[in-house]
């Protein structure tokens, strides 16, 4: 029996990085089903939230390019929860969220949702990988997400390069599947064709974002804030660091269930 894979995200079921990871990951021959937010839920982290009609969470059948899927209204963990706990199916042996739209690095992924799913999946003891793509300005980023995501047209987001991070995923699924319960993948991708993308490097967390807050106006009940970028110098080994060489990087994080 092939292996059975959950996809979520947090920027929603109708993101273009869902439909190309979930159709990558079939293509691989594991057993796949999507459940992810019905809306953009970037930024959440790990939160537990759900949309609630009479105690029961909005959900509704959806397919995503051939592959099963549902769109709850729910955070990405609150989703991953679901699906451990059979509500989308028999529970699955991974949980994969992407491709996020924006990579998440450095000490960022505490905020991003895409990794927040991934790290629940870990606290439950499922394997999970986080995949995402590095396509972040920081004019066109948005506070509201902690600066993981961009605005851009539909155009524009069908000439990223998907498939590049798609790919990369679905190289690591046989590492995943053979490592330890609960291990968590942190896969970022630059926004390169395969041909050119230099290989895959395991890195540790840069010390800091691609980008960061500041409060740009304060007046009488409002705050105004914009997102700059870090200006911190690149320290080699780091993912922020491969990155920007043109590599794609993997880091191995934990959840912590005990203090």
């Amino acid at each position: 029996m092939s292996p059975r894979v959950l996809v979520t995200n947090d920027d929603g079921i109708d993101a273009v990085g869902i439909r190309v990871l979930a159709a990558a990951l079939a293509a691989r021959g594991l057993d796949t089903v999507v459940a992810a937010p019905r809306v953009d839920s970037s930024g959440t982290s790990a939160a537990l939230t759900a949309t609630e009609d009479d105690g029961r969470v909005l959900l509704e059948r959806r397919d995503v390019d051939g592959v099963p899927g549902y769109a709850i209204a729910g955070s990405p963990a609150y989703i991953t929860l679901l699906g451990l706990r059979g509500a989308v199916g028999p529970p699955p042996d991974l949980v994969v969220s992407g491709i996020n739209r924006g990579a998440n690095a450095g000490r960022a992924v505490l905020h991003s949702g895409t990794v927040g799913a991934a790290l629940t999946a870990s606290a439950a003891g499922c394997r999970a990988m986080a995949v995402s793509l590095d396509i972040l300005s920081a004019s066109a980023a948005t506070t509201a997400s902690g600066g993981a995501v961009m605005r851009m047209t539909a155009a524009d987001e069908a000439r990223r390069n998907w498939h590049t991070a798609a790919a990369t995923a679905v190289d690591l699924v046989d590492e995943l599947l053979a490592a330890p319960a609960g291990v968590v993948l942190n896969v970022n991708v630059p926004d390169l064709p395969a041909s050119r993308l230099r290989g895959v490097r395991r890195a540790s967390l840069a010390a800091f974002g691609q980008v960061q807050m500041t409060v740009v106006e304060s007046g009488e009940g409002f705050v105004r804030t914009a997102l700059e970028e870090s200006g911190e110098k690149l320290v080699p080994g780091t993912d922020l660091a491969a990155l920007a060489e043109g590599y794609a990087t993997v880091t191995a994080l934990r959840a912590l269930t005990e203090l």
